[in-house]
């Protein structure tokens, strides 16, 4: 049976990513990067896609499962009628090669317990060749080796590599695997101890920075930690998922693969990393989206790849099942050829953000502000795919267009705008006016008092929500009212915000990120109480160790989508700090 997400807790090295499960079993890893072929894909398909399990000989009575406070350690407790065992997960921060380490510790009894590495390589269709002997395995497939090391025996076999060993009260038995080039020498050996402490002191100091007073201090810790931990350190690029084709409905076939950098989440990961006080993140991630762009704005894509490369092309895995059996699994992501318009509004606000919080500018955003502004100038009137990435007909998607105002409004605010030619400051002024009152006009119905999703639509999208965020107008407007009233009405469910009114064509749970949203724009309208309550009815879906998704279905009570998704962990930080920032301001009046 399938495991539901809720089941699994991610550790990662900051490069690469791993979900392990509350059985006790490794469903996903992808090496050596996040966006590297998978070599264990259980997750997507069978325990014969890829897995590394450690599970006791016994039926399993239950299970806990739970982060180190402070860390993205993972601790997994499984019961038996023999007794108990912790399996502690972590990936120490990468110094030469990727490590992963599980260590097996006897909690009560005498437990029989067997560990086994199945590897699979190329997203599961792949078994390696495996030697070794005594406490040491070596597996091998093309370019890809990794090593197995024990203080237990290694028996090989069929391609897999497997140790039974007996886990008494007070043992301790440690599995250290490395990953490195199959030409190359072995990775070095680790050790556990030293590697276990530095990474707990790591991870423990990078979250002790954080130290705003906030009403929810667990969970906008672990959102940070869990962002912390989507940042490819070498290159600064947020991963928007750990994972691949998890369905947004499941038997469906809405299914995307996340592991790329969107544009579209640069100035929530800015505001959010520079508000929590990371500014070398904050950094980092602006350098990337400049390397990203590079010279040519007018040729930005939606995503990159994590060292910022463009070729993120699609392609299908017919052998693998699906998770839930939702089909087809893909890698790569057709959407990074969509048209979608509000990427420039949403690079421009990025290094505003960045100017605003007195990062140093630099010559090429200067000149990406620049060609952005005349990119927007000849395009904002054309229809594009919308920040849904609809699959459809391109529209004219008001959210769309008014990012097309925040790239001018912010590009005319900034110092990117000095030294203008003389007539150009004054046509980018009107046209920035001219945007607004066209998205006034033709975005919102009289008849209806909102918004709509798009010019001569009928129906409210959640995408509304953020018009107040980007300072296109301000929660109390009137219009704004009506549009917020018209969500709660039309796109809430249980509490939680759907992106589009729930149809045939929309079949998809509510989405989590939408629902922060909200609770922002009730805080805008000074509605604290309803605020709250959003705010913690999404609480309420996250997973033992708090995590979220993309989306959560009503119906089966479970998480959906890819896992776990950035944009859920950001919207959260920023609902959390609107909420102490309006209790704040409420106290010092």
């Amino acid at each position: 049976m399938t495991l539901p997400l809720e089941a699994f807790a991610l550790i990662g090295d900051c490069e690469t990513a791993a979900l392990v499960s509350r059985e006790g079993s490794i469903a996903w890893l992808c090496l050596p990067r996040f966006d590297s072929p998978a070599c264990c894909a259980a997750l997507l398909g069978s325990r014969d896609n890829g897995h590394w399990s450690i599970t006791p000989d016994a039926a399993l009575l239950r299970s806990e499962q739970r982060y180190r406070a402070n860390t993205l350690i993972a601790e997994t407790d499984l019961h038996t009628a023999e007794g108990a065992i912790r399996v502690t997960d972590f990936m120490p921060i990468r110094a030469t090669h990727p490590v992963l380490i599980r260590r097996v510790s006897g909690l009560a009894g005498d437990v029989p317990t067997t560990m086994t590495a199945a590897l699979r390589f190329d997203y599961g269709s792949m078994p390696p060749w495996v030697t070794g002997s005594g406490g040491t395995a070596v597996m091998y497939v093309g370019p890809d080796k990794v090593v197995l090391r024990s203080r237990s025996r290694l028996e090989i076999g069929g391609g897999s590599v497997s140790a039974a060993f007996v886990v008494r009260k007070g043992s301790q038995h440690d599995f250290v695997m490395s990953y490195g080039a199959a030409h190359e020498a072995d990775p070095p050996a680790v050790d556990a101890d030293d590697a276990l402490a530095a990474t707990e002191r790591w991870w423990r100091e990078w979250i002790g920075r954080f130290d705003i007073p906030v009403a929810y201090p667990g969970a906008l810790r672990r959102s940070l930690l869990t962002l912390m931990a989507l940042i490819h350190r070498p290159t600064g690029g947020l991963v928007a998922a750990a994972t691949t084709s998890l369905p947004e409905k499941s038997g469906a076939s809405l299914n995307w693969d996340y592991r790329y950098c969107w544009l579209r989440d640069s100035t929530f990961t800015i505001d959010a990393l520079l508000d929590c006080g990371y500014e070398d993140e904050a950094i980092a991630w602006r350098d990337w989206t400049l390397r990203a762009v590079a010279g040519a704005p007018e040729k930005m894509q939606i995503m990159y790849r994590v060292d910022g490369s463009r070729r993120v092309d699609p392609a299908e895995l017919p052998w693998l099942a699906g998770y839930r059996f939702s089909k087809p699994v893909r890698i790569g992501n057709a959407a990074a050829a969509q048209m979608q318009l509000d990427i420039y509004g949403e690079v421009i606000d990025m290094l505003h953000a960045c100017e605003r919080a007195g990062l140093e500018r630099t010559a090429q955003g200067v000149h990406i502000e620049r060609a952005i502004a005349a990119h927007v100038e000849r395009s904002w009137v054309e229809p594009d795919q919308g920040l849904w990435e609809s699959r459809g007909q391109s529209r004219h998607y008001v959210y769309s267009k008014v990012m097309t105002w925040v790239a001018l409004h912010r590009f005319l605010l900034g110092k990117g705008a000095d030294e203008l030619a003389d007539d150009t400051r004054p046509r980018l002024e009107a046209l920035r006016d001219h945007i607004h009152e066209v998205v006034c006009r033709e975005g919102f119905d009289t008849g209806l008092g909102s918004f709509t999703g798009y010019f001569g639509g009928q129906e409210v999208d959640a995408s509304l929500l953020l018009l107040p965020k980007v300072g296109f107008l301000p929660a109390s407007d009137e219009r704004m009212a009506g549009t917020i009233a018209r969500i709660e009405q039309d796109l809430v469910s249980g509490g939680l915000v759907h992106r589009h009114p729930v149809s045939k064509a929309h079949p998809q749970g509510t989405f989590l990120a939408c629902s922060f949203w909200l609770a922002e724009c009730q805080l805008g309208q000074g509605r604290r109480a309803d605020a709250v309550a959003t705010i913690e009815r999404v609480l309420g879906v996250q997973s033992e160790p708090r995590l979220l998704s993309e989306e959560y279905d009503l119906a089966s009570r479970r998480l959906n989508g890819n896992f776990p998704q950035a944009l859920s962990h950001l919207a959260l930080i920023h609902a959390v700090l609107a909420l102490a920032k309006f209790d704040a301001a409420g106290r010092a009046a």
